[in-house]
């Protein structure tokens, strides 16, 4: 065995053996190890989350809800006001299309179901329209119901909770180190905050972020050590897919080794809780796709996604049931 080879290998033994995920400092050392290190790597993804996490995946869907004239800036957005882009542009569906396209998920695999809006927070009004569909939805439907639904304070999560929602999903996009270059127009701690209280309110909280933003490696350490100490039990992993119009569409797309081992080493580092693999994954993983239970992952977002279109919900039920994960 290689030293490399023997490095990850005794990693990845502690990790088994405490139940715990591995330092940030022992995290930035293994995603610099070298090139050819990145199937051993994958290796002791796979070998943490088969002991330490359920063997089978979980799948969720979205529906974007409201979209555009978002008044962040966030970079990368296609829905930013900011921005001039040829995503759509409408207010918030009604209770009903929201029950459909609920119901066209779960007919397509999908176990749970995420209402997103653009935009900080929701209106009054919006508000009673989200709870109307939750309780619609979890009536009519096995799914469960998450909201991603911007800002979340304390009166908000408790409506939400009462109408049905399980989940609260609230990415911190990137590091706290590289936010100021993605997004200057609310501060970093504004959404850790919502997280926090979307915790306390008894939601499976849901965040994670988008790799591929200009971070480096570190950073992309960094963010996945904040999700531990926050105790954020589902970390969404997306991946840049650059839109014309926005600050970023001209990012090269990440390496698909490179989102690879980033998605093991989250697992290293987070070997308990639910990392699953959402936005962009087409582009950047392509044929690569079947090796995302290898790299650690045990959740997949399938159908759409917000502005962008995703692989078809019946290949990717296919991957997981020949990859016996389903």
């Amino acid at each position: 065995m290689t030293t490399t080879a023997s490095t990850v290998y005794a990693l990845c033994e502690e990790v088994v053996q405490s139940g715990k995920g591995i330092s940030q400092a022992d995290a930035e050392k293994l995603i610099h190890l070298p090139e050819n290190a990145t199937l051993d790597i994958l290796a002791g993804a796979q070998r943490i989350r088969s002991a330490l996490t359920k063997r089978e995946f979980f799948t969720c869907g979205i529906v974007n809800a409201k979209s555009g004239k978002c008044s962040e800036n966030c970079s990368f957005c296609a829905q930013s006001k900011y921005h001039t882009t040829n995503a759509p542009i409408y207010p918030l569906q009604d209770a009903d299309t929201l029950l459909l396209r609920a119901k066209e998920l779960e007919a397509g695999g999908a176990q749970r179901y995420g209402i997103v809006t653009s935009g900080m927070a929701l209106s009054e009004k919006e508000l009673d329209t989200v709870c109307e569909a939750a309780l619609a939805i979890t009536s009519q439907t096995t799914l469960k119901v998450c909201g991603s639904l911007g800002q979340l304070s304390p009166d908000m999560a408790l409506r939400l909770r009462q109408a049905g929602f399980s989940s609260y999903h609230h990415n911190l996009e990137t590091a706290r180190s590289h936010f100021s270059a993605i997004c200057s127009t609310h501060e970093y701690d504004d959404d850790i905050n919502s997280v926090k209280n979307a915790l306390e309110a008894g939601f499976r909280v849901c965040s994670g972020g988008i790799l591929g933003l200009g971070e480096n490696r570190n950073q992309r350490v960094e963010l996945a050590c904040t999700l531990r100490d926050l105790e954020v039990p589902s970390i969404p992993m997306n991946f840049l897919t650059p839109v014309k119009g926005t600050r970023l569409e001209n990012q090269p797309l990440l390496k698909a080794s490179e989102a690879l081992r980033a998605i093991a080493v989250y697992r290293f580092i987070l070997p308990t809780q639910d990392i699953l693999i959402a936005g962009g994954r087409e582009n950047t993983l392509g044929e690569l796709q079947s090796l995302i239970p290898m790299a650690g992952a045990n959740g997949l977002m399938i159908g759409n996604y917000l502005t962008t279109g995703g692989r078809n919900m019946a290949d990717d039920m296919t991957m997981l049931a020949n990859l016996g994960v389903a």
